[in-house]
């Protein structure tokens, strides 16, 4: 269960930083709203960072949490990025990404 918990912490992860780009790019009550996702993104995604570190039968060791939780807000943010904010698609940069996913699913195998 803790590691559902801190997967969908890490999209939170990722929600907060797409609305950050959105919060930059608009102006007026549309900027609100973002910012507003903003907050309640962070939240969430704290709040779960925590609950998967902390509850439990066997809770995540923070150092294995903290790397898989931003690893995954990173790779979303990198595809919210491509795909929202129109920024390129190299072959290094999605190669890197890749790697970065095989890194996280690494530190799923390895842990308890």
């Amino acid at each position: 269960m803790n590691w559902i918990l801190l997967i969908i912490g890490g999209l939170f992860e990722t929600g907060f930083a797409t609305c950050l780009g959105k919060a930059q790019e608009t102006t007026g009550r549309e900027s609100y709203f973002w910012w507003a996702g903003f907050a309640i993104s962070l939240f969430l995604s704290m709040f779960l960072l925590y609950k998967a570190i902390s509850v439990g039968a066997s809770p995540i060791p923070v150092g294995t949490a903290y790397a898989v939780w931003t690893g995954i807000g990173a790779v979303g943010a990198v595809f919210m990025g491509i795909f929202i904010f129109d920024e390129p698609a190299t072959f290094w940069r999605i190669f890197f990404v890749f790697t970065l996913i095989a890194s996280v699913i690494g530190l799923k195998v390895v842990s308890n």
